[in-house]
């Protein structure tokens, strides 16, 4: 049994705009977070020599600035996430209710 509504949203036009933005932002911001979380742990795998390297004279190794650029690349691409989701994908989640209210 089906129901008319969610029927309706889902021939609706709009729906499928949203669902298609959505899905291809969401598809290319893990895409993008994916390359940068591996790409950090497989240089941790295959070149130690370059992370254990010091920073001036002091502890801090070069590892450390490049792991937190990886937790703040994170953080960055989250916010363009919510912006988008806010701004866009809320608005025509708007339309599509008004027209099913109508």
């Amino acid at each position: 049994m089906r129901d008319p509504v969610i029927e309706t949203i889902q021939n609706n036009p709009a729906y499928k705009e949203l669902r298609r933005k959505r899905n291809r932002l969401g598809f290319s911001l893990t895409l993008l977070m994916l390359v940068v979380y591996y790409g950090y742990v497989a240089l941790i795998a295959f070149d130690k020599e370059l992370l254990a390297t010091p920073i001036g004279a002091g502890v801090t190794t070069v590892g450390i600035p490049i792991g937190m650029g990886v937790i703040i690349f994170s953080v960055i691409i989250t916010g363009l996430y919510v912006r988008r989701a806010n701004s866009e994908f809320d608005q025509l989640t708007r339309d599509i209710l008004k027209g099913v209210k109508s």
